[in-house]
């Protein structure tokens, strides 16, 4: 069914899908956008400061920044982004006065969005149709009595957003672990969950091993499952480096992205006046969840190579001597047929092999990748056959070369490196435990979907959410709903509205807090933060702006009042001190965190510093010591007849959960979020028309369905046999059991769909 809050059917535009991507169009975009909403002052402040070596980092993406910054280095989205970080639009006492819990319930992402930053505490109390203004002091209390109350402190659960700065991170586990749980669910459990735990099991490691110097020297860059030109803009200037210096680019997604077959670089004469760059040198339309097939073949291809050339396409010294588990996976991929394989991708085999053709010319190979992988019920066999087919090559642990997931979220993978994990090993337990002088907790808690489930069935009783979207991220969004709504509290640490703050428990809090672009004054004087990359990259973020209220509070303050209360005056963290001092949360990280050795001096150096990959040392530390190749079986998404297979995406006006207008130009759609783009071909065998009106009905193997109502189905290049829709609106499609086998992520990207022509129009 459909949601009461999305947006109805808008006068729909269709024009054109682009074929390049940025260019002046984008700079234009982007500064109706940031003046529109924060006015020529703000946005100047913000946007010179962006991405700057002492400046604001951009919430946007974890897109690394170069060696050598442009005074205006960011993208289009980036822009529009701390824009709407930094609006004067305000949403007061008077606001939640006006409108209800309920009549908030019924607006859209988008108008939720565009009302403002928050100015003061709001608390919903039991029974209440309101939200009203609360203390500070009152609401810290609030939750203590809730959190103390409670018969378990498993029944309390705290999720974060990648937003989050490693500080408020580092924190909020210690916290949480002090209180004596390791319910800590955060967006990773939703995108790259798969690829941790496919990295972890074949190469030892849960992040990408490559830095933006590896790209730019790549012979080879493989872009598979990913969409850039809207998702990580930058990433084009890098991809643009890599072509100048003679490397080649080759794109695998189901539809044709615009900003995967040419850039036009606003920050020069040729992406101004001339015709851009051409970024994929071969384009592989394949089917939702047709990659593990794909690099299946293409490891097959690799070893049959080398049977007719031995010594001249495997890497065998590099096999030999840091690998493990080469025979068993040589001879499972000998079994594989094309015909399973043309099945699954839809790709023709001269295709197939033109690829491998690149990947045996070419000595340093990049794979890079996204949600398009990780989303599918065998997203971690999927990067598993990846690691396997860099191995074959040698691709691993050598400049220009390397795994490549990359993030959404400006801080997710440093969320992580700080203990944001329901399933921290316990080394990292150990030096916690030793450092702050308590015994946390070993057993694991829950994670994203295992915090749905445990709110349903009354076990979690207390939901945190600092920043983020929880309610509209997650999958099943009824199901979601309805367990958001038996929790006794719900809190919410948020710089704007969303609609977490419309479906809540029993009592609802809303905690301001500052904003990326604001100004962080703290007792010891001003503060700033720390974030990670996507490439290990650490650096600092500091705010420009004056705070958007007098009232608000810093995440790194709330959690230490937080933590002041609830374990109280016998703790033995310093929280107080914390709360004043920043460099201080920065010396204990530097104690328990490897990599983070001496963090304040090595922090405080323009740019930052790396974290070291072990496996660029060639050390790899799985169980064996080595590098271990994993046989996968074959798994493919097959839609019986009159079905598609259905992937949920983001706009190019919207920022994960929110979109900033109706519009994705690049895809040619204007005005309208509630449309389903399709191969033309396929709507012809379904006897459907382009605009038909249609409900999408996913159907799952247990027999139940599920139904999002109202969509315009368009004709589109999309691949045969799929379908591709905009998310939140889609999440309701996909059953919250539904998730990849080993990381428990939600199958977003693997739908089996049909479509049902509604006659109501």
């Amino acid at each position: 069914m459909r949601a009461a809050n999305e947006d109805p059917q808008d006068e729909l535009k269709v024009t054109k899908p682009k074929d390049w991507a940025a260019g002046v169009p984008a700079v234009a975009h982007a500064m109706e956008y940031a003046l529109a909403q924060a006015g020529p002052r703000r946005t100047a402040l913000t946007l010179l400061n962006l991405n700057q070596a002492e400046g604001i980092d951009c919430p946007g993406c974890a897109w690394p920044d170069p060696k050598h910054r442009h005074t205006n280095e960011y993208c289009e989205n980036g822009a529009k982004h701390v824009a709407d970080d930094a609006t004067t639009k305000r949403v007061t006492r008077e606001f939640f006065a006006e409108h209800s819990v309920a009549d908030l319930d019924q607006a859209s992402d988008m108008w939720l969005n565009h009302q403002g930053r928050l100015t003061e505490p709001m608390v919903k109390r039991p029974g209440a149709t309101h939200y009203e203004p609360i203390g500070w002091d009152e609401a810290i209390g609030m939750i203590a009595d809730e959190l103390t109350g409670l018969a378990s402190p498993d029944e309390a659960m705290f999720y974060t957003s990648g937003r989050l700065n490693n500080e408020a991170a580092f924190l909020l586990q210690l916290f949480a672990r002090s209180f004596g749980t390791n319910n800590l669910p955060d967006c990773s459990n939703m995108c790259h969950e798969s690829s941790g735990s496919g990295l972890g099991e074949t190469l030892g490691i849960g992040k990408g091993s490559v830095s933006l110097d590896d790209i730019h020297s790549a012979d080879l860059v493989l872009v598979v499952g990913q969409n850039p030109g809207t998702n990580h803009p930058r990433m084009l200037t890098a991809l643009e480096e890599t072509k100048r210096n003679g490397g080649k680019v080759v794109a695998v997604n189901p539809l044709p992205e615009a900003g995967l077959k040419r850039f036009k670089n606003p920050q020069t004469p040729r992406g101004v006046v001339g015709r851009g760059t051409v970024i994929a040198d071969q384009f592989l339309k394949i089917r939702p969840g047709g990659d593990l097939a794909l690099f299946q073949m293409l490891n097959k291809l690799l070893i049959e190579a080398e049977d007719a050339a031995p010594g001249t396409v495997l890497d065998r010294a590099f096999i030999a001597d840091h690998t493990t588990g080469y025979d068993a996976f040589e001879a499972h991929t000998r079994t594989l047929t094309w015909e399973h394989v043309l099945a699954a991708t839809g790709l023709s085999r001269s295709e197939i092999e033109e690829l491998a053709r690149r990947v045996m010319d070419s000595e340093r190979i990049i794979v890079c990748w996204a949600m398009g992988l990780t989303q599918h019920r065998h997203g971690v066999p999927t990067i598993r056959e990846i690691a396997s087919f860099l191995m074959l090559r040698g691709s691993i642990g050598k400049p220009g070369a390397g795994v490549c997931p990359v993030r959404g979220h400006s801080n997710v993978q440093g969320d992580r490196t700080m203990g944001i994990w329901e399933r921290m090993p316990d080394a990292f337990l150990d030096r916690l435990g030793a450092e702050f002088g308590f015994d946390p907790p070993r057993e694991h808690g829950v994670d994203s979907v295992a915090g749905v489930r445990a709110m349903r069935d009354g076990k979690a009783k207390v939901f945190v959410g600092v920043a983020g979207n929880f309610v509209r991220a997650m999958s099943d969004s009824l199901v979601t709903e309805a367990a958001m709504r038996r929790c006794s509290l719900t809190v919410q640490i948020s710089t704007k509205l969303n609609r977490s703050h419309t479906v809540v428990g029993e009592t609802a809090l809303i905690l301001p807090t500052l904003g990326r672009s604001d100004r962080d004054v703290q007792a010891s004087g001003e503060q700033f933060v720390t974030v990670e990359d996507s490439m290990s990259e650490v650096h600092q973020s500091r705010g420009r702006l004056d705070p958007a209220s007098p009232h608000l509070l810093s995440e790194v303050a709330i959690i230490c009042r937080l933590a002041r209360q609830v374990l109280g005056a016998g703790n033995p963290v310093p929280w107080e001190d914390f709360e004043a001092d920043y460099a201080l949360v920065r010396d204990r990280i530097a104690r328990v965190v490897p990599g983070f050795e001496d963090f304040n001096a090595r922090v405080a150096v323009p740019g930052g510093f790396r974290l070291p990959s072990p496996v660029n040392s060639m050390v790899f530390p799985t169980p064996s010591g080595k590098a271990t190749f994993v046989p996968n079986d074959l798994d493919m998404l097959a839609a019986p007849p009159g079905h598609l297979v259905l992937q949920s995406l983001r706009s190019h006006d919207q920022w994960n959960t929110i979109p900033y207008a109706p519009n994705d130009r690049y895809r040619g759609i204007h005005d309208a979020r509630r449309v389903v783009l399709v191969n033309p071909d396929d709507l012809t065998d379904l006897g459907l028309a382009d605009r038909q009106l249609v409900d999408i009905v996913s159907v799952w193997t247990d027999g139940s369905e599920r139904r999002a109502e109202g969509f315009r189905a368009v004709a589109y290049p999309a691949a045969r046999g799929s379908a591709a829709s905009y998310y939140p609106e889609t999440n309701v499609l996909v059953p919250l059991d539904s998730v990849a086998a080993l990381s428990n992520t939600p199958t977003s990207k693997g739908v089996i769909v049909r479509l049902e022509r509604r006659w109501d129009e």
